[in-house]
């Protein structure tokens, strides 16, 4: 499937899809008239070839001759290859942004997005991606795509809690899917459907907040941690469930670690690796988890920290 590549200083002017309707002529004959729809995401593909952070996210670069850009993944960028699976970006990856037709952005170049979706697989993959909005019938907005649900859908949001199949028709939607017929439009059942919140429905107006200073935050993790703790490679390691639980997080234990949650964030932490999971991102400690006592599992210091923020 040929992906469309983003004009780099026309993003939001950027319309895909048309349909064709009959228009009433003085000479009573009938013409097609296009109408043009806006698409929800305007997308575009590249290689990533370097990367480097950027404040509290990471910025990768795409250095295309014909098309170089840079785009930025937070904590609330999906990222997921071809088969819907979550997955760490890496130089070399071939991967395809989705940013919102509607989304301000500023004229530099190359230009720099923020994505809301980032797709990683190359263009002759046998998996298809479609992103983008679903009316009552299950068909995509530009007219393009229709979806068959079978038992074996899965259907999530983004944090891969199960959602019912209505929620497709009010939400953004990223489907993952395979052979399809060759209707207008062509018809396929997908095997992954996960959803997300529109643009509009994401700005809601910010509260204010003090935030915890750095001594503070401190204070408050020796306060809990007190002598509990270990040092494992110059890294101060503390007792993962105490703390997770003194501030308010769920722990769930796994076979190799454990899952945290509060509300929308959750973390996924696995003893022995240095990957954990923040909700579909995946982040890096520098020393793994490790069962340093009977039943204890310790992470580094600072990953306490950032459980208050």
């Amino acid at each position: 499937m040929k992906m469309k590549k983003i004009a780099p200083l026309a993003l939001s002017a950027l319309l895909l899809g048309t349909v064709s309707v009959a228009a009433e002529q003085p000479d009573s004959k009938e013409v097609t008239q296009e109408v043009q729809h806006q698409s929800t995401f305007n997308q575009t593909t590249g290689k990533i070839t370097s990367i480097a952070s950027f404040g509290a996210s990471m910025m990768y670069t795409i250095e295309d001759e014909e098309n170089p850009f840079q785009f930025i993944v937070s904590d609330s960028t999906i990222v997921l290859d071809k088969k819907g699976k979550p997955v760490e970006l890496k130089e070399g990856n071939t991967v395809t942004i989705y940013v919102y037709a509607n989304q301000p952005m500023i004229l530099i170049y190359p230009p720099r997005y923020n994505p809301a979706v980032v797709i990683v697989g190359e263009e002759e993959d046998p998996d298809f991606v479609k992103v983008g909005t679903f009316d009552k019938n299950f068909v995509s907005e530009d007219n393009q795509l229709k979806l068959n649900f079978s038992e074996h859908t899965l259907i999530v949001n983004a944090n891969g809690l199960e959602v019912p199949k209505d929620e497709v028709t009010k939400q953004n939607a990223i489907v993952f899917y395979g052979p399809a017929t060759f209707s207008i439009p062509a018809q396929t059942t997908p095997s992954k459907v996960v959803v997300f919140p529109k643009y509009e429905d994401q700005l809601v107006e910010e509260i204010p907040e003090t935030e915890e200073t750095e001594t503070n935050a401190a204070a408050k993790i020796d306060a809990i941690i007190g002598k509990d703790f270990y040092e494992v490679k110059g890294k101060k390691m503390v007792p993962l469930r105490k703390v997770s639980e003194a501030l308010g997080y769920k722990v769930e234990s796994t076979a190799k670690g454990a899952i945290l949650s509060k509300g929308v964030p959750s973390y996924t932490i696995t003893r022995g690796e240095k990957a954990y999971g923040y909700n579909k991102s995946l982040r890096q400690f520098e020393v793994a988890p490790a069962l340093l006592e009977y039943g204890k599992t310790y992470v580094e210091y600072n990953f306490a920290l950032e459980l208050l923020k």
